[in-house]
C-alpha cells in the first residue's frame, strides 16, 4: 500500500517504512506527525482525492531535524565592479512513515 500526500508544497509518494525529507515541520526528534492531505491511496484498489481524501491520513515520525548542504550563491554585474557572494543552507525534517490510514 502507498500514499501520495501533500506537505510544504510539493507531494511525495511513500509507503509503510520509508524514510523522506520535506520542508521543516515544527516539533522534536522522536514525535508523531499526521499528514492529513493524502491525494491517493494506492495498491489493491486506489482511491483518488477531489483533491484530498475524506479522513485518510498518514502517520509519520520525525526521525532528524537538520539543514541540507550549502550553496554559494555569486552575482556581479559585468564591468562595474560589482559582486555579492553569498550562501543558504535550506532547513528540512526527515520523517519516517509509520502507518497509512484510509
Amino acid at each position: 500500500m502507498y500514499a501520495i500526500v501533500e506537505t510544504g508544497g510539493k507531494q511525495y509518494r511513500v509507503q509503510a517504512g520509508d524514510e523522506f525529507n520535506v520542508e521543516k515541520i515544527p516539533g522534536d526528534v522522536g514525535s508523531e506527525v499526521v499528514l492529513d492531505r493524502v491525494l491517493l491511496i494506492g495498491g489493491d484498489e486506489t482511491k483518488v482525492g477531489t483533491p484530498y481524501l475524506e479522513g485518510a491520513k498518514v502517520k509519520a515520525q520525525i526521525v532528524e531535524q537538520d539543514k541540507a548542504r550549502k550553496i554559494l550563491v555569486f552575482r556581479y554585474r559585468a564591468k562595474k565592479n560589482i559582486r555579492k557572494r553569498y550562501g543558504h543552507r535550506q532547513p528540512y525534517t526527515r520523517l519516517r512513515v509509520v502507518a497509512i490510514e484510509g
